[in-house]
């Protein structure tokens, strides 16, 4: 635990004197941030009890290693020679994970109602049956919404942003941005990228 509040410490002071670094110095501090969190998953990996779990996790950490490694010399490589002004730059301040919610469609409800009429009509007889299956009906249609919306829910990523004059804004991402708090970031053309 003490490790784990020691290393983001750090990583958040190397993240507040990335704007006096050169390019290089950038670099040199990504690609040790960049190593650190490919041990700290194979570390995850290596927990995993059965082993082609555990071999498909360490697949997965490297290649986003790699993926993590050729962005961050592609930034080297694109990085002016001498720092400016970035009106866009910021840093990162949180980056929540949550639940989205999916959107129920008439499948669900066809077939929630159906289901429903079905086990309505086994009640009762005569107009009692009648308003069982009607019940039933509706009661399944609301059911076979509610269980296609959870079933169609995903993770959603938002990385909170303040800007270096003051403004802040969010970003929503489906899949892991791999940024952390105190991260340096720009806004390109409406795509947050590392800085």
């Amino acid at each position: 635990m003490n490790r784990s509040i020691l290393m983001a410490l750090a990583l958040a002071g190397l993240a507040t004197t990335a704007q006096a670094q050169t390019p290089k110095e950038q670099f040199n501090a990504e690609s040790k941030r960049i190593a650190t969190r490919y041990a700290e998953d194979k570390k995850l990996c290596s927990e995993e009890s059965e082993s082609a779990a555990r071999m498909q996790c360490t697949r997965d950490a490297k290649t986003e290693y790699n993926k993590s490694m050729a962005l961050a010399k592609a930034q080297l490589k694109a990085s002016p020679a001498k720092p400016g002004s970035c009106m866009e730059c910021g840093k990162v301040t949180s980056v929540v994970v949550s639940d989205k919610a999916g959107e129920g469609s008439a499948l669900g409800l066809i077939a929630g109602g159906v289901a429903g009429a079905l086990l309505g009509n086994q009640v009762g007889s005569g107009h009692g049956r009648e308003l069982a299956t009607v019940a039933g009906a509706a009661g399944g249609a609301y059911a076979g919404k509610k269980i296609e919306e959870n079933a169609k829910s995903t993770k959603q990523w938002t990385v909170h942003v303040q800007y270096d004059d003051g403004k802040q804004a969010s970003f929503n991402f489906d899949h892991d941005p791999r940024m952390l708090s105190g991260d340096r970031v720009r806004n390109d053309n409406g795509n947050l990228v590392r800085n």
